[in-house]
């Protein structure tokens, strides 16, 4: 049964904490399937303890510790990246899969990756509607063609798993990505792991190439998520005065989502750096006047523009798109939820702008999830706003950051389960 919480502020509104955020789940998801492929030769240490890399790390324990069977179901759940990663994994493998998730999982578009892989000779086959999990897949991949094409302004994590599998397969592979690309940064941290493990590429145009080449023995070692970080930002933003300290977050990140730091500074949050982290501190804001594209960092997207809204500032935004087909439509959830303060989310031909002309904040407030990790993190800062936030289904931020609940209260928050 899904739970709600209700989360408050006293005041003064001043927030001085020291954070330490769960290692990146997409570099650690990115690490195990790596690991997984390198016959021993690659090991994978802090990895997040958010419940899509428990699911995918228990699921290759499994596949390599389980007696063979003729099938095998594996079942994701909600974990998205998962389901992609293991679309292609599981292709390598020469046994019989089913790869199934939750009713929103088999909702969510697969069939891009799945006709890349077929192309490359993969035998996969749709058990329920064309287009969405759950597959079949008769593993096993060989004498594959060395070149596939790709869109890749859908979602990066198509690309990715295709280039993790890469060396293994025969003949390697030439990845052409067409129709543009997005989250740029996220493939570019799939390359630089693979290289941390001894794989080399080049990347020509619109052209990765990938020889067959073997791993070679790497720790990887997961940096915290950026991701996480994120909503601290919009607590800083939002704050009275706030001063939080982010232990271990690297200058030069692999995380696309590192760019909160220069996108929160107009918001009015200035990062510096500490002997063993970052620390975020209240700045003054400043005019910001172009559009924000998020496109590099869509994961940001909620965070920033609940934290916009709530600062009531009209911004602008564009590289939304792939919002509609993640864990739920965000676009829409985003629309709904920001309803409930007065401001509306507009679109115009993929541009979209806050009016926040009705922007009022109520004594009360509960917001909708929507199976959405993301959704319930990044409402909860109005709670320095707004005397009594309810988030409904508070504990779906296991996903991502379980730690959430728990690390506000350091802050100073009160969470109150209902």
């Amino acid at each position: 049964m899904n739970k709600n919480a209700v989360v408050s502020f006293g005041a003064p509104k001043d927030i001085h904490a020291t954070i330490n955020l769960t290692g990146s789940k997409s570099e650690s998801n990115r690490a195990l399937i790596i690991a997984a492929l390198s016959k021993g030769m690659v090991t994978a240490k802090n990895l997040s303890d958010a419940a899509d890399t428990v699911v995918l790390n228990n699921i290759l324990v499994g596949l390599s510790t389980a007696p063979v069977e003729d099938r095998r179901t594996v079942d994701v759940g909600h974990a998205g990246t998962a389901m992609r990663f293991l679309t292609a994994f599981l292709s390598t493998i020469p046994e019989q899969f089913t790869l199934t998730g939750s009713k929103r999982m088999q909702e969510r578009p697969i069939g891009i990756l799945v006709d890349a892989l077929k192309s490359l000779g993969a035998d996969i086959s749709y058990e329920k509607n064309e287009g969405y999990p759950p597959l079949l897949i008769n593993g096993g991949l060989t004498n594959t063609p060395s070149e596939v094409s790709i869109r890749g302004n859908v979602s990066s994590q198509y690309l990715s798993a295709l280039l993790i599998i890469a060396p293994t397969l025969p003949n390697g592979l030439s990845l052409n990505i067409t129709g543009g690309l997005t989250s740029r940064p996220y493939l570019e941290m799939t390359l630089n792991m693979l290289a941390s493990a001894g794989i080399a590429h080049s990347w020509e145009g619109d052209t990765i190439h990938i020889k067959r080449q073997v791993h070679q023995s790497a720790t990887l070692v997961v940096e915290p998520d950026w991701s996480a970080a994120s909503y601290w930002y919009s607590i800083a933003a939002l704050a009275d005065k706030a001063d939080i300290t982010l232990p271990n977050l690297r200058e030069e990140s692999l995380q696309g989502d590192s760019e909160i730091q220069q996108i929160m500074i107009p918001l009015g949050v200035a990062t510096s750096r500490t002997k063993g982290g970052i620390r975020l501190v209240s700045a003054a804001e400043q005019a910001l006047t172009t559009v924000l594209n998020l496109k590099d960092c869509p994961d940001l997207a909620q965070t920033i523009i609940v934290c916009a809204a709530a600062k009531g500032l009209n911004l602008a935004f564009t590289g939304l798109e792939t919002l509609k087909i993640k864990e739920t439509n965000r676009v829409l959830a985003l629309q709904t939820e920001l309803a409930k303060i007065g401001v509306t989310l507009n679109e115009d031909n993929e541009v979209y702008t806050l009016d926040c002309s009705g922007l009022h904040f109520p004594e009360k407030i509960s917001i909708a999830t929507y199976d959405d990790h993301r959704m319930a993190m990044a409402f909860a800062p109005l709670s320095l706003l707004i005397k009594s936030v309810e988030i409904e289904d508070y504990q779906v931020v296991e996903k991502s950051y379980p730690d959430f609940w728990k690390d506000l209260q350091k802050a100073g928050f009160t969470v109150e389960e209902l």
